[in-house]
């Protein structure tokens, strides 16, 4: 073989991998549907989408590129919601990441079959989702918002906070708060210690709301826990300046959509939707989310207003705000 024969040869043998590799098939695009419970209007469920978007980029997953992502928002409404879920299963995509009880509960009434992660909804077990904490069993895992145990500290900081309270209301609207049976038992073993009264006061319309507090202002000692619920979050501005105007020492779940109120004990929302975007990665490389073991929150946050508790007539104990997160001045 003459030379220059040789290097033809040689250099086409080189250039074989290089060819081989540039007619594999591209990597196929994933879909994955999300479905938020808030509006999109909404700046605090905002920063969760962007806390889970932020994440899903750092696992290696571009949209446009191995991606397509399907957003929809619920705007707390749960006709609307149900629509949503139906049209995002419809789909068929490969995940769907969603957030709030009321969301999951359409999701899961939709398919039996495409895997969801959740983020920021309370009882996972309690709203028939999964079998157990460790090995939900179905299609269904994720980062539950609170623990149970969470509503006796709501009971105890309301009563530390406002040491005249003697009777407690909780507010929520049935149709679409998580189960109160998974506060319940803990808020009235602390209740019950601490010598108060506690009631449900369900709502189903945002005109009914001033009708609870009311209740609670016609006589000394009233306070109110409002509830982890999409309604109540919807309606945070009315409630809020109801509990000023009645004077009713109110605690609440979330500091995003709480901040003007008394006083707030919760988990980190943001947080919870960036670790549920590791799933949504470990899902789409092949992991079943019945092996995925649910997540509770290891971490609250307790925010202060001073200036409500002033307006209040309340003196805020040194000890607790030693014990805060934030102190809003």
């Amino acid at each position: 073989m003459r030379r220059r024969e040789f290097i033809t040869v040689l250099g086409g043998a080189a250039m074989w991998p290089f060819a081989a590799h540039a007619q594999q098939p591209p990597t196929p695009l994933r879909l994955i549907g999300v479905l938020m419970g808030p509006s999109e209007s909404d700046s605090a469920a905002q920063s969760w989408y962007a806390a889970f978007r932020s994440a899903l980029e750092k696992f290696g997953w571009a949209e446009g590129n191995n991606l397509r992502v399907e957003l929809r928002w619920g705007a707390g409404d749960a006709a609307r919601i149900g629509t949503l879920a139906k049209e995002l299963v419809d789909m068929r995509p490969n995940a769907i990441f969603g957030t709030t009880t009321p969301v999951i509960g359409a999701l899961a009434r939709e398919t039996p079959a495409i895997p969801i992660v959740f983020a920021i909804l309370a009882d996972p077990i309690g709203g028939g989702f999964a079998a157990s904490i460790a090995r939900p069993g179905g299609n269904i895992t994720g980062f539950a918002a609170l623990d149970s145990s969470i509503g006796g500290k709501w009971v105890g900081l309301l009563k530390e906070i406002a040491p005249h309270t003697e009777r407690v209301a909780l507010l929520f609207n049935p149709a679409t708060a998580s189960p109160l049976q998974f506060y319940l038992p803990t808020i009235q073993a602390a209740a019950s210690s601490l010598g108060v009264d506690v009631s449900a006061a369900p709502v189903r319309a945002k005109d009914e709301i001033e009708g609870v507090f009311l209740g609670q202002a016609r006589n000394s000692g009233g306070g109110l826990i409002v509830m982890p619920d999409v309604f109540n979050v919807r309606n945070s501005d009315l409630i809020i300046s109801l509990a000023a105007r009645y004077s009713v020492p109110t605690i609440y779940f979330n500091a995003d959509y709480f901040a003007g109120g008394l006083i707030t004990y919760g988990d980190n929302y943001p947080e919870e939707c960036r670790l549920a975007a590791g799933y949504i990665d470990r899902i789409l490389k092949g992991a079943k989310p019945e092996e995925l073991p649910i997540q509770q929150p290891t971490k609250f946050e307790l925010v202060i207003n001073r200036k409500t508790a002033e307006a209040l007539g309340l003196n805020v104990p040194q000890a607790l705000l030693a014990t805060a997160d934030e102190v809003i001045e």
